[in-house]
């Protein structure tokens, strides 16, 4: 096949133009043409309210989510220009809402409209313009009220204005618009989202009020946080912080190169030692920084650094002990982050990251100064912090071993026979079609095998009571060998609760199994297994049973032969043996069913493997918190819990006690 040959010249090289710019490439303005660029696009009309409250002028802002998708942002600020502007001979809102790169936010250098603004690029308004089926905008100031209509990015109408009359006009701005389905592939942006973005905006902008109208659900939620991040810090710590909240504050100036020019930064940063809710949020300019950048880099050199010298200094460290990393520290910080500058360079338009050096040195020289005066004038706190910091570090060591430790003893070749002791595998080497069953000790391995069908069945016997793994450490759990013999024939891991993530390597897409049964004697010493059994999998690969790969086997309780017939029948509870005993006449035999080391192969067939006639009882989580509940009662560490159990049930069960 011959490639036909495109034509290149200079009829080749076009460029986008007006609202084609935005609507054909959203990507480039809001991150994505998803619904995350379309959230980025709310932001953006968001982002100059906030300007203007942070300036002193209006001190609320609302925001209305309507049930057809739009959305409208109020505020009471100044008001944007908009009449015509004679330096650059067009009318101003020509300039805010049809022009990229124009706006009021250029001069920020000089502090001219804005000292600090969290848009600088002259992009938002008009972006946003540009991406909406439709836009009305109306603005009050200079005693008139102006009005303006786009669809998809023109404005057919011009500028509207009329004069009001009265002495308390109230300034303002108000936008209503649509985001346009031709340009975002979803616009049905969650509540949920809306809550988030206004409450980090209340409280990195200290004393402004955010409301939020729902009319989705007819609900207002308001958010105000009079000292910003100091109220949000203590909201989060809940009084349970290692050591008392600090607040540093501090404004510098200075520049990124030699070359670039100087600009201002303001810093202010709270944080705690907190064991139970840490947490580490960046904020610039209003905007979270999700990626960090800067105040990231300067949060963990200066807090490395201070940390590590004084344990240093205090002869903390073992010998040979491996210098401590971030992450010991992050374990337990709680730390926020809330910087404005004059000039601020964003890793991109969508404001997650960004990359100033100089305030990355500014908020490091900050923090380092602050970190060496708090320890030194707070020797209490100070023992707190390192030693807690050293038991992170030394606890992520241990889990980092028992990792490996783990990876070692489950991973390896798949030749499970030589692997595993007495395991017996099936032919069949389908996930879907393969059964596993955990039987009660060696005798049930003999009947269970004989009377099983090897294309699909594979049988691994339990040698007596393991491990409660609910009141066990994971450093004995993963020395126990039953467990690790369990886990390796199972085949997908383990699931650890960890704040060191990497200790789990649990994959169900590695489990060998369709079903997990478990098969124990219907007596006390077979219950008892069974719920060892059933907590070992709790604790350790839970998904297995909210994902239904867990069941156990019911086995009869009563075998009852016809002796005039000859035949046998099995009742699993008292109400099947009445039922069975009515319809026999003539003489039986009533005994209760054996353990299944002693059940025949053809009745261990019949009773618990066959897919026809067994009854299996499917281990679901429609009950997890009270089967979690109850397992803390019977296994865990709940005493008190156990000793009023015993009290009230115990006497129910004092006829199956094996006491003289």
């Amino acid at each position: 096949m011959v490639k036909t040959q495109q034509a290149y010249n200079n009829d080749s090289i076009s460029s986008l133009k007006g609202p084609d710019k935005v609507r054909l490439r959203p990507g480039v303005i809001f991150g994505s043409d998803d619904i995350s660029g379309c959230q980025h696009a709310v932001f953006e009309i968001l982002a100059n309210s906030i300007d203007e409250a942070r300036e002193g002028f209006g001190n609320t802002i609302e925001v209305e989510r309507f049930a057809d998708h739009s959305i409208q942002v109020t505020d009471h600020g100044r008001g944007i220009p908009l009449e015509y502007n004679p330096r650059e001979e067009r009318y101003n809102w020509e300039l805010v809402f049809c022009e990229l790169y124009a706006g009021g936010k250029y001069q920020n250098m000089t502090g001219l409209t804005y000292e600090y603004s969290l848009g600088l690029n002259g992009l938002g308004a008009c972006a946003t313009q540009f991406a909406s089926t439709f836009m009305d905008v109306e603005v009050v100031r200079d005693g008139h009220r102006y009005t303006l209509h786009f669809e998809k990015g023109l404005n057919p109408e011009g500028l509207k204005s009329e004069k009001l009359t009265g002495s308390s006009i109230e300034t303002g701005t108000r936008i209503h618009w649509l985001p346009d389905l031709d340009v975002f592939t979803e616009i049905a942006i969650p509540r949920e989202w809306f809550l988030e973005t206004l409450k980090r905006q209340a409280v990195v902008n200290a004393g402004i009020t955010f409301l939020f109208h729902d009319h989705l659900t007819d609900e207002t939620v308001t958010f105000c946080y009079p000292n910003g991040i100091l109220d949000y810090i203590r909201e989060i710590s809940k009084e349970q912080e290692l050591t008392e909240v600090r607040h540093l504050t501090r404004t510098a100036t200075g520049r990124d190169r030699e070359d670039k020019p100087e600009y201002k930064v303001k810093m202010e940063i709270a944080f705690c030692f907190n064991n139970q809710q840490p947490l580490i949020e960046y904020y610039h300019n209003s905007s979270f920084l999700e990626h960090g950048g800067a105040p990231d880099r300067a949060v963990k050199n200066a807090f490395v650094a201070v940390i590590d010298q004084f344990l240093k200094d205090e002869n903390l460290y073992r010998k040979n002990e491996k210098k401590i990393l971030f992450t010991d520290i992050e374990d337990s910080l709680l730390l926020l982050s809330n910087s404005f500058s004059t000039v601020t360079s964003y890793a991109n338009q969508t404001k997650k990251s960004i990359s100033n050096l100089f305030i990355q040195q500014a908020m490091t020289a900050l923090l380092k100064e602050k970190l060496e005066i708090y320890f030194i004038e707070n020797k209490q706190d100070r023992e707190k912090i390192l030693q807690q910091v050293l038991t992170n570090k030394r606890s992520r060591e241990t889990a980092e071993q028992t990792r490996l430790n783990i990876k070692k003893k489950l991973n390896g070749k798949m030749d499970l026979g030589n692997r595993v002791k007495k395991f017996v595998d099936c032919r069949s080497k389908d996930p879907d079609k393969r059964e596993l069953f955990i039987v009660e000790g060696d005798s049930a391995l003999g009947s269970t095998k004989m009377g099983r069908d090897a294309d699909f069945q594979a049988i691994i016997p339990v040698r007596g009571k393991i491990l409660n793994c609910l009141k066990a450490s994971y450093q004995q759990i993963f020395a126990n060998d039953i467990i690790i013999d369990l886990l390796k024939v199972i085949g997908c891991g383990v699931e650890i609760k960890s704040r060191h993530s990497d200790l789990a390597t649990f994959d169900i897409t590695k489990l060998r199994w369709n079903k997990i049964i478990l098969c124990t004697d219907a007596d006390v010493d077979g219950f008892q297994i069974r719920t060892l059994i059933l907590t070992m999998l709790y604790v350790l690969t839970p998904q297995l049973i909210e994902e239904g790969y867990v069941y156990i086997a019911e086995s009869p309780l009563f075998e009852i032969t016809d002796l005039k017939k000859s035949e046998t029948h099995f009742a699993y509870n008292e109400r099947e043996k009445e039922q069975i005993l009515k319809k026999i006449k003539g003489n039986f035999r009533l005994q209760r069913s054996k353990g299944l080391g002693e059940n025949e192969p053809q009745m261990m067939w019949e009773t618990t493997m066959n897919p026809e006639t067994r009854r299996l009882i499917q281990v679901t989580p429609s009950e997890a918190a009270a089967t979690k509940e109850m397992f803390d009662v019977l296994l865990g560490n709940n005493l008190p819990g156990r000793k009023l159990f015993i009290t009230e049930k115990g006497p129910d069960y004092l006829a199956q006690v094996d006491i003289d």
